[in-house]
């Protein structure tokens, strides 16, 4: 995954600020806050894995399909189906 090296330090800023919002939902269990703090703090960690994912999905995108594609580059449709796979995933 090469193209990601472009965008590696804000991909890994993106990663600690994740990790710091899964420790600040563990933190609040281990203090017996509020159902509504914890759902909070759940919802705001699956956003920005969300945001996470859309970013690297998007670059895939380009860099293996779009860009590919354009380039007149033949690809035999393995970054198509790992894309699929990934989609499939997601919504399991």
């Amino acid at each position: 995954m090469g193209h990601t090296i472009r965008e590696k330090q804000k991909l890994l800023n993106r990663v600690r600020r994740i990790k710091g919002q899964v420790e600040a939902i563990e933190r609040a269990l281990e203090d017996e806050r509020g159902c509504n703090d914890v759902l909070q703090q759940i919802t705001s960690c699956r956003g920005a894995m969300n945001g996470l994912l859309a970013v690297v999905l998007e670059d895939h995108i380009r860099s293996h399909l779009v860009d590919a594609d354009e380039a007149g580059t033949h690809h035999d449709g393995s970054a198509t189906e790992q894309l699929i796979e990934v989609v499939h995933s997601y919504f399991k």
